[in-house]
């Protein structure tokens, strides 16, 4: 499956990445859909909300070092120049709705110049500062 095919796929914002994805199970779902591997395995169904999500992130290390940690335990390596396919930590406007919308840290999986992430609107397309990225190698 290309990234073209998993972007046009129906998807479902969900935290704890049952039954659809939160912004950090969307890349993990990609690299699913793409690898065979799944990076969030250990942690789908373990949470139920944003709160949830915070604490088991801070727990280990927050966004990057957790990203860090369960992506190079799949084989993915850190890059610095992201390409179309590559997952990264990116920092974008993010909220459960229009007035809780801040400059947040997210998953999202590199797409052209933009980088698609999933929220309780659906998955977009935008450009993002990315603060971490991985590929995954053959």
């Amino acid at each position: 499956m290309n990234i073209h095919e998993f972007l046009a796929l129906p998807h479902r914002f969900r935290w704890g990445g049952m039954g659809g994805d939160d912004c950090f199970t969307f890349p993990a779902s990609w690299c699913l859909e793409h690898s065979g591997i799944d990076p969030a395995s250990q942690f789908r169904g373990t949470y139920r909300t944003r709160d949830d999500a915070r604490v088991l992130i801070a727990a280990h290390g927050g966004e990057v070092a957790f990203a860090e940690r369960q992506l190079s335990a799949v084989n993915a390596r850190r890059v610095q120049s992201p390409q179309d396919g590559d997952v990264g930590i990116v920092r974008m406007l993010a909220g459960e709705n229009s007035s809780e919308m801040r400059l947040t840290l997210v998953g999202a999986v590199r797409f052209g110049p933009l980088w698609a992430s999933i929220s309780p609107a659906g998955v977009r397309a935008t450009q993002a500062d990315f603060v971490a990225a991985w590929r995954f190698l053959p």
